[in-house]
């Protein structure tokens, strides 16, 4: 049950950003997180790489935080039309992912299919629909599925 200090270099869900020192158990770290180049031991001496990782974090946060802003104005109350097969009683062969609602939306802005969350599309109509820009930022816009 030994814990070891490690210093992020990427984000990782449920963790930490990159720069963040986190205690985690052995095991995960020797075997999940440096092998995936996710992070590196923490020593006495990586207090100066630690402040590099958080200025350029934030350095990019403030751009990235900028970009969102402007795509949330793009998408913020618009409506993404999305044509599917749909049988004789309206519902869909399948449904609509965050996949395609992120193409639908790629003529406008790009967007991470993981930051989209939207209820479950099985029939034909208007959905509401949420995606997160940035950590602080996120936009509503309405999901229109019509049938092909």
């Amino acid at each position: 049950m030994a814990e070891t200090k490690v210093i992020l270099t990427k984000s990782v869900n449920h963790l930490g950003h990159p720069g963040d020192v986190v205690a985690v158990k052995s095991g995960y770290a020797r075997n999940y997180l440096f092998p995936q180049g996710l992070a590196f031991a923490w020593s006495k001496g990586a207090a100066a790489q630690i402040e590099a990782m958080k200025r350029a974090r934030l350095a990019k946060a403030v751009a990235t935080r900028e970009e969102a802003v402007a795509a949330k104005e793009i998408i913020e109350g618009s409506t993404v039309e999305i044509a599917a097969k749909v049988s004789e009683s309206g519902k869909l062969f399948g449904g609509i992912s965050a996949e395609k609602i992120a193409i639908a939306l790629s003529s406008k802005v790009e967007v991470n299919p993981k930051n989209i969350t939207v209820e479950p599309i099985k029939t034909t109509g208007d959905f509401p629909a949420t995606v997160a820009l940035h950590p602080e930022i996120t936009a509503n816009f309405f999901v229109k599925v019509v049938a092909e």
